[in-house]
């Protein structure tokens, strides 16, 4: 069990949320969860299972969902947009040459635990998904996107080993890829929302390997996006709340912002703005032993990678939609946002 997985569990108990912000005095009701639907300016749209990050198809029609802890039951889906219905991705196998390393010659087929995602095009024209792995290997699982008629299929290409758990990844165009470590200098009995650092962020390439950048010790560095000319990073600080800018050229931080929840996993904008969402704090009086998950608001906040402005788009203000929030992904006029726990995806007004 990773520390997110540990999280998934505490962060039922109102007292780990002490520093972020409460929604109701002591002693009101706790909440329950809304009903699947239309809430308002927001739509649950159930039947997933722990969407925690999300990859919208090139054609727009699809997102494809990472579901988290999943290892042994379809651990892929496609959310089809326009019926709104989840399906299992088909997943097979062939290894390509110039993916992942010779050691790694097995796909683990339907036992993939997928974590974060990354779907980008390689210079040589393929459309390459990794997806971050914690079932039978840590891992970097990489796999060719590909037509399937109307739809979508993977084909498993090769990985790449690690000894430290990746959380989320940004894949490059020459097939190598910047992840976070989120546990990687995490000394014994530390306390992860104390701010103290936490793990750093990893880059492969086929070349070089795995090398850690240099002054990217952050508390809990979790979301990751690679800009399109490979100059900077973006690494969400989770339990610190803040969000760095990385010059990977440089190998130097060279901007950081705060906001006012744990932001998790990022995206791009049709703009080319940055989206990042996450937990903002804990609804109404939850006790400690609840068996009921407490009722975690969000946000969702669009950074702009030049100016560093942070922009909020949306701020749950308590309503219970969805809890576990790790992710928001623009589709169109909509935003998606789902989460590491549950079964629902939040529809958006852009």
């Amino acid at each position: 069990m990773d520390t997110k997985q540990k999280l998934q569990i505490c962060l039922s108990l109102s007292l780990l949320l002490l520093p972020l912000a409460v929604f109701a005095q002591p002693g009101s009701q706790q909440p329950k969860m809304l009903d699947c639907g239309q809430q308002g300016d927001a739509e649950i749209i159930c039947g997933t299972r722990a969407p925690e990050d999300l990859e919208l198809t090139p054609d727009g029609k699809y997102l494809i969902v990472a579901n988290y802890g999943k290892g042994d039951d379809a651990p892929i889906d496609l959310f089809e947009i326009a019926t709104r219905k989840f399906t299992d991705m088909p997943l097979s196998a062939a290894v390509k040459s110039n993916w992942g390393v010779a050691a790694c010659k097995e796909s683990l087929g339907d036992k993939v635990s997928p974590h974060g995602l990354s779907l980008s095009r390689r210079t040589s024209g393929e459309w390459q998904l990794y997806v971050v792995n914690h079932n039978q290997r840590e891992s970097m699982e990489m796999y060719e996107l590909l037509p399937a008629g109307n739809s979508w299929k993977l084909e498993w290409r090769g990985c790449v080993l690690t000894d430290q758990p990746y959380n989320d990844v940004a894949a490059l165009p020459d097939g190598g890829f910047v992840a976070t470590r989120p546990q990687a200098i995490q000394t014994e009995g530390q306390d992860l929302f104390a701010g103290a650092p936490s793990g750093n962020v990893g880059r492969w390439s086929a070349a070089g390997g795995e090398t850690v950048l240099p002054g990217s010790d952050y508390g809990y560095p979790n979301g990751v996006l690679v800009s399109a000319d490979g100059h900077y990073a973006y690494v969400t600080g989770w339990t610190t709340r803040d969000f760095h800018k990385y010059d990977l050229i440089a190998k130097k931080e060279v901007a950081k912002v705060a906001f006012t929840f744990m932001p998790d996993n990022l995206t791009w904008t049709a703009e080319g703005k940055i989206l990042a969402a996450g937990i903002m704090g804990v609804a109404g009086n939850c006790p400690a032993t609840s068996s009921n998950p407490c009722i975690q608001g969000f946000g969702v906040a669009e950074i702009d990678p030049v100016t560093m402005k942070v922009t909020m788009v949306y701020d749950s203000k308590g309503k219970a939609l969805i809890n576990g929030v790790s992710v928001a992904t623009q589709a169109g006029k909509y935003i998606y946002v789902g989460s590491f726990q549950g079964t629902r995806l939040v529809k958006l007004p852009r």
